[in-house]
C-alpha cells in the first residue's frame, strides 16, 4: 500500500517538474507529450536541475538516461528523514525476526510430534534442519529477483509464499507431508536473510550503517531465542500444531504491517517509475531508467548469482574465514536446539518448557549489543572525519568482535562447559548464556558489514556463499546434536565447540591487521587501505 503511495509521489513530482518546465522553457512552442523538443528537455542527464539541459546530453542510442533530480531528491530513499529510514530498517528486521523464529519454534515439539507421528526424534528433527536447508538454497536467487522486482515485491511474495507453506506444514497428516512444506517454507523464508543488506545499503550512508545494520541484525539474530520462548509451552498445552499456528498468526501481522508501510527502497526500481512516467507523459521513448540498461536477463543473473559465490570461494581468503567463522558460529547455536535439554534439562532437572525459557539468558546477550553500538559508530564517525577523501576501510567493520565479541564465545562455552553440574548454581549457565549471545551476535554483524564492504559491487555473491554454507552446516548438525551430546556428554562437547571457537576468534584480529593486503591482491575485494 505504501508503494503505491509512493509511485503517486513520484508521478505527481515528475508531473510538476514538466509543468514548471513547460512554463519556464524558452521554446514558446513546448508542449507536454511532443517528443521532438530537444531543446527544452528535462534535467535528466548531465543538465542543470530545472533548466534545459543541451541537446546532446544522451547516451548512446539517442536514448536519455534517467537520474535523481538533484543531489538531495526527495524520492531517493537515501534522503529519507533519519526517523522514517529507522521505522523501514526496523520493519525488515521484524520480517527475519519472524522467519528465523519458525526456523527454530519446531524443536520445541520434537517429542510430541515425534509421537504422534510415530517416527524417532532423529527423524522428528528434521523439521528443523530440513527448514534450515531450504533456507541456504533460498538465499541464492532472492538477490536477482530483488533487483528486478524491487524488494517490496519480493518481502511481500515470499513472506506471503512462506505462510502459505508453514500452513501446510500445520495442516500435514504425516511426517513426509510436515517435512517437505517445512522444507518449502524455508525456501521462501530466506528472503529477508539475503536482502535486508541490499536494503539496509538502499537507505544509510558507510557512516550510519554503523549503527543502522545492527537494527536489523540484533531483532533477525534473537529470532531462534525467540522462537524457543515462544514455544515453550504450546506443545504440552495446546499442542504441537499451534508452533505453526503461532507462526503463521506472527508472520501474517508482519505481512500486513510491511503491506502497509513498507515503502520501495531500491533507487533503480524507483528510477525506471520515472522513467516509465517521463515516456508516458511526454511521448518520448527514449528516456531510459539505467536498470533498462542492463544487458543480462534475470535468467543470466539467476544463473550468475548460483555459480560466483562458489567460483568466488577458492580464491577468496576472506570469505574462505569469514564463512568458517560464522559456520562454526552456527554449528554452536543450532546443536543447542538439542543440547539445552542436556545442559539444563537432565543435568538440573527442569521441566521441557523451563529449558526452552533458558533461551532468554542467550536473548540478554543478544540485546547488550546495543551498549557497544553509540561507541562504534562514534569511532567510525571520527575515522570518516579524517579521511574524508576516501571510502570507510573494511577493516573498521571489525570492531564490534574486536571490543570482546570474539573472545567472548569461547570463554562463555568454557564457562557453561564445567560449570553445568547439579552442585553449582544454574544461574552460572545461564550468566555463561548471556555472555555467548553477546559474543555471537557481534560476529553475526561484523560478517556482514565486513564482507559488504570488502566486496562492494560482488558483496551479494559473497553473502550468498555466506547465508548458503552456514544454513546448510546447521541444518545437518540440528540432526547430529542430540547424538553427539548424548555421546560425549555436556562438557566434553562444550569443550570442543569451546576450543574451535577460540582458535577462529583470532580471525578478526588478524583480518584487522592483514586484511588490506589480502584485499590488494584480491579479484574481486575493493582496495582501501586502513585509517
Amino acid at each position: 500500500m505504501e508503494a503505491y503511495f509512493q509511485y503517486q509521489r513520484v508521478q505527481q513530482a515528475v508531473q510538476q517538474h514538466l509543468l514548471e518546465l513547460k512554463n519556464d522553457c524558452s521554446c514558446p512552442s513546448y508542449t507536454v507529450g511532443s517528443p521532438h523538443n530537444t531543446n527544452c528537455r528535462l534535467s535528466i542527464h548531465h543538465g542543470t536541475p530545472g533548466k534545459p539541459p543541451p541537446t546532446n546530453s544522451t547516451i548512446s542510442g539517442d536514448l536519455i538516461l534517467v537520474g535523481w533530480e538533484t543531489q538531495n531528491d526527495p524520492l531517493n530513499p537515501v534522503n529519507q528523514s533519519t526517523s522514517r529510514k529507522l521505522s523501514i530498517t526496523v520493519l525488515v528486521s521484524l520480517i527475519a525476526l519472524a522467519v528465523t523464529a519458525a526456523s527454530a519454534i519446531d524443536a520445541c515439539g520434537v517429542r510430541e510430534y515425534s509421537e504422534y507421528f510415530q517416527v524417532s526424534a532423529v527423524v522428528g528433527s528434521l523439521a528443523t534442519g530440513l527448514f534450515l536447508i531450504g533456507f541456504a538454497f533460498g538465499s541464492l536467487f532472492s538477490g536477482p529477483f530483488s533487483e528486478t522486482f524491487g524488494r517490496n515485491a519480493i518481502y511481500l511474495t515470499t513472506m506471503l509464499l512462506f505462510l502459505i507453506f508453514i500452513m501446510a506444514s500445520g495442516l500435514a497428516p504425516n511426517i513426509h507431508g510436515h517435512l517437505i512444506f517445512r522444507f518449502i517454507a524455508g525456501f521462501f523464508a530466506s528472503t529477508p536473510l539475503s536482502c535486508a543488506g541490499g536494503t539496509v545499503a538502499d537507505l544509510w550512508n558507510p557512516v550510519e550503517k554503523a549503527y543502522a545494520f545492527p537494527v536489523y541484525a540484533i531483532p533477525a539474530f534473537a529470532g531462534p531465542m525467540i522462537g524457543q520462548l515462544i514455544g515453550s509451552y504450546v506443545p504440552t498445552t495446546l499442542g504441537w500444531r499451534w508452533l505453526e499456528w503461532i507462526m503463521l498468526i506472527m508472520g501474517g501481522a508482519v505481512l500486513a504491517l510491511v503491506f502497509l508501510f513498507q515503502p520501495e527502497t531500491y533507487g533503480n526500481l524507483i528510477l525506471f517509475w520515472k522513467a516509465s512516467i517521463l515516456r508516458k507523459e511526454t511521448g518520448d521513448e527514449r528516456y531510459r531508467a539505467p536498470m533498462e540498461m542492463k544487458r543480462e536477463s534475470l535468467g543470466q543473473r539467476l544463473k550468475l548469482s548460483v555459480y560466483r559465490p562458489f567460483a568466488m570461494f577458492y580464491s577468496e581468503l576472506i570469505i574462505i574465514l569469514v564463512s568458517l567463522y560464522l559456520t562454526i558460529i552456527y554449528i554452536i547455536l543450532f546443536t543447542f536446539l538439542e543440547g539445552y535439554t542436556y545442559v539444563f534439562g537432565e543435568i538440573y532437572g527442569i521441566s521441557e518448557g523451563l529449558t526452552s525459557v533458558c533461551w532468554a539468558g542467550m536473548l540478554v546477550g543478544i540485546l547488550l549489543v546495543s551498549c557497544v553500538v553509540p561507541v562504534v559508530h562514534s569511532w567510525t564517525a571520527k575515522a570518516y572525519a579524517r579521511e574524508k577523501s576516501s571510502p570507510i576501510a573494511p577493516e573498521m567493520r571489525l570492531w564490534y568482535t574486536m571490543l570482546g565479541g570474539a573472545p567472548a564465545v569461547p570463554i562463555s562455552l568454557f564457562w557453561m562447559g564445567w560449570t553445568s553440574n547439579p552442585e553449582i548454581s544454574i544461574w552460572s549457565p545461564l550468566v555463561a548464556s548471556v555472555l555467548f549471545g553477546f559474543g555471537i551476535t557481534t560476529i553475526f554483524i561484523v560478517s556482514y558489514m565486513y564482507l559488504i564492504d570488502s566486496y562492494d559491487t560482488y558483496s551479494a555473491s559473497a553473502l550468498g556463499f555466506l547465508v548458503f554454507t552456514r544454513y546448510v552446516v546447521a541444518g545437518g548438525m540440528t540432526v547430529a546434536g542430540g547424538p553427539i551430546y548424548q555421546a560425549l556428554g555436556v562438557q566434553y562437547t562444550l569443550t570442543i565447540l569451546g576450543s574451535v571457537s577460540a582458535v577462529m576468534a583470532f580471525v578478526p584480529y588478524l583480518l584487522y591487521i592483514y586484511g588490506p593486503r589480502v584485499r590488494k591482491n584480491s579479484k574481486y575485494a575493493v582496495n582501501i587501505n586502513t585509517g
